[in-house]
């Protein structure tokens, strides 16, 4: 105990030096099913998971870029927060966190070629101990005014995760629930005056044989109320069971805290998560419409019960042809979207110090290439980029879109030719665009649009009797179709991937095919 408590007074006093300073109104803290800031705003959290948790127990890629060069590009990629993940044992492990180095931590694992570009990009943390590096990262996303979320992600550093990990769930061999509450204690107790650490998530991906809701229902609840004590400012995340997929026990049964207004809810969701390959096998149409049942069956309801849901992990191999991830994330982006959810995507990682005894092993889910500097995938991007900001919440004034998932853009008008027709645009640029599914009349700026007179033509906007109206023909909804004549084909709102403009074709993939990709033809009212 008395090497604890000097241990947690040696990060204390280190601390205070480094805090950030933000005009940001912070704390937050939920208002029903949002997250709002000091001033009762809505703040919606578009994060970037960056891993911290492996062997080296050091933020990844930090040899091969400058940290604050990441912490920019982070920003300019869009993303507003990072879920920072940390292994208990840097917490409870008073032999690891003040007494090893970050160079020491590489050199025992062989990784010489990381502590020389430590050297050349962040030599400021070489000879720090890791927490102390671990705080650095954190500060330094502060003062670039992006927010931090602190992930328990497992608990010895290394890659997560399996069913058979011998730290899967409450009291499995390496996960002691009095050991794991002392450790959040300590990290909120460390972060209390950390004004751009605005959560703490208690637990990444509880999961196993044993992963049975009494248990969760007797930890989880006491680590929450030990990070509210230690750190009242921060939200309190708590994720479900079955690798973070499944909430649906809180359904008929929940429980109670001491604190309010800041208790969240995460789910994760990966296209594998459905079956491996199965978004290849099924119609997607199909497939979205079953598989959002069940993500709403196991977490989305927390929505309708005034409960804030964070999906903190989701995505997909960017570096090939990922027919089933492909088709899954426009079916997620499609739902995320539509419930204007918090998020952080799986992951910022070009590659990883070492992962499973592979050194510099390439994450093929990263939004960065191995060399930490460029994108991996500016198409992937922009689909995130549409969803990066909120739609609607307190103090927001609602605007009605047509989203289309695939490209992460919003229908507006084109006012440009003499026929005005309809076009893909930044959603925050995109003018409002109402449709009444009972009326089936699409409007924009007081005028409708019209069925076109071939195949393949742009759907124009027009006035009066020349409205058209469209249908939501497929089960997820989102194929809008109108018929030119009584015996014409049906026909459905498409992209032209030319000029972006908004065409009308023979509707595809509506049912029962799975060798067809409709994503083209997805639009998603909001």
């Amino acid at each position: 105990m008395a090497r604890s408590i000097s241990l947690c007074l040696f990060f204390f006093f280190f601390f205070i030096s480094w805090i950030p300073k933000l005009t940001s109104s912070y704390p937050l803290s939920t208002k029903s099913r949002w997250i709002v800031d000091e001033k009762g705003q809505r703040v919606k959290l578009a994060c970037v998971n960056w891993p911290a948790h492996l062997q080296p127990a050091v933020a990844e890629g930090l040899s091969k870029q400058p940290l604050d060069s990441i912490s920019k590009k982070i920003v300019s990629m869009g993303f507003n927060c990072v879920r920072l993940t940390w292994p208990l044992d840097l917490m409870t492990n008073d032999t690891l966190a003040p007494n090893v180095t970050v160079k020491q931590s590489f050199e025992r694992l062989n990784l010489f070629d990381d502590v020389l570009g430590i050297q050349t990009h962040n030599p400021k943390i070489l000879n720090l101990p890791i927490f102390n590096a671990f705080q650095e990262v954190v500060s330094n996303l502060g003062q670039n005014g992006v927010m931090v979320i602190l992930d328990n992600h497992l608990t010895t550093p290394g890659w997560c995760c399996s069913d058979n990990d011998l730290d899967a769930f409450f009291e499995y061999p390496n996960f002691d629930p009095v050991v794991w509450t002392k450790g959040l204690s300590k990290m909120a107790t460390l972060f209390r005056n950390v004004t751009n650490v605005v959560g703490m998530s208690l637990r990444n991906e509880p999961r196993g044989t044993r992963d049975f809701p009494d248990l969760w229902f007797r930890y989880m609840p006491k680590g929450g109320e030990a990070v509210h004590a230690a750190n009242p400012e921060v939200l309190v995340i708590l994720s479900g069971i079955d690798f973070d997929t499944n909430l649906s026990f809180l359904r008929d049964r929940f429980f109670n805290v001491s604190f309010t207004n800041k208790l969240v809810f995460e789910q994760h969701w990966y296209s594998f998560s459905d079956g491996r390959d199965s978004w290849e096998k099924h119609n997607s149409n199909d497939f979205c419409s079953k598989i959002i049942e069940k993500v709403t069956h196991n977490g989305g309801f927390l929505l309708g019960r005034g409960f804030p849901l964070f999906l903190t992990e989701f995505g997909a191999n960017l570096r090939s042809g990922d027919v089933s991830g492909n088709r899954y994330l426009n079916c997620l982006v499609a739902w995320a979207a539509e419930n204007d959810l918090d998020w952080a995507v799986w992951a910022l990682t070009g590659d990883y110090y070492l992962r499973t005894g592979q050194k510099h092993m390439v994450e093929t889910f990263g939004v960065l290439d191995p060399n930490w500097k460029d994108v991996a995938n500016s198409t992937y991007l922009q689909k995130l980029s549409g969803i990066q900001l909120p739609f609607r919440g307190p103090g927001l004034q609602s605007k009605n879109l047509l989203f289309h998932p695939s490209s992460g853009l919003c229908v507006t008008n084109n006012l440009s030719h003499n026929l005005p027709t309809l076009r893909l645009e930044q959603c925050r640029k995109a003018e409002s665009l109402t449709f009444n599914p009972n009326e089936g009349i699409l409007w924009s700026n007081k005028m409708c649009a019209e069925a076109p007179d071939a195949v393949g033509q742009k759907v124009k906007l027009g006035v009066g009797n020349k409205c058209s109206k469209l249908g939501q023909t497929s089960a997820t909804h989102m194929h809008l179709s109108f018929k030119t004549t009584s015996n014409g084909p049906l026909l459905c709102l498409d992209v032209d991937e030319h000029d972006n403009s908004i065409v009308a074709n023979p509707c595809k993939c509506l049912t029962m095919d799975a060798s067809c990709d409709p994503a083209s033809q997805w639009f998603k009212v909001l």
